[in-house]
């Protein structure tokens, strides 16, 4: 089993997501007992290119302060939603044998929704901790719908194991 956090990045990790103070206490807290209970943590950063906020050299880009990497643990960059494209990380964990991969991050319509629906193209067991992943709104669906959409009817029983909090803290152990 592996701890997947992705996207967590200084710029889009802010008050304008949804159920900002909880996620970020969830997402605190699993790294926290990932660590605890030797899982592997592995960081996704997403690199939008040159002449963007988001890129490699901004201080935007790098990980939000309390989600911070240890210096041992794996980053992976990318410059598509899939944390599975041409970043190395696929080749990575099948090296490893890994199947088991808890998804954190953001953001729940764009980088979680296809890194979670390419992990399972791929062969892995996705979970999905409940409040670990958030969104803003956006022109079709509120934070909230967005986040209730696609945590409680697409991935649930088709991509993804869609669980509380508790029980992926459980499951860690």
């Amino acid at each position: 089993m592996v701890l997947l956090v992705v996207d967590t990045q200084k710029l889009i990790t802010n008050e304008k997501l949804y159920k900002f103070h909880m996620f970020v206490s969830n997402v605190k807290e699993i790294i926290h007992k990932a660590r605890e209970n030797n899982i592997e943590v592995i960081y996704i950063r997403h690199d939008d290119g040159i002449g963007n906020e988001l890129t490699k050299g901004n201080d935007g880009f790098e990980i939000y302060e309390k989600f911070q990497p240890m210096s041992n643990e794996k980053i992976f960059d990318k410059k598509v939603n899939s944390a599975f494209k041409k970043t190395g990380l696929l080749e990575y964990l099948m090296d490893k044998g890994e199947k088991d991969i808890i998804i954190v991050g953001l953001q729940t319509d764009y980088c979680i929704d296809a890194t979670i629906k390419c992990g399972f193209e791929h062969g892995f067991n996705i979970i999905v901790p409940a409040y670990s992943n958030t969104t803003v709104d956006n022109k079709f669906m509120s934070a909230e719908q967005s986040y209730e959409y696609y945590n409680e009817f697409m991935w649930n029983g088709r991509y993804a194991e869609c669980i509380s909090f508790d029980e992926a803290i459980k499951r860690m152990k």
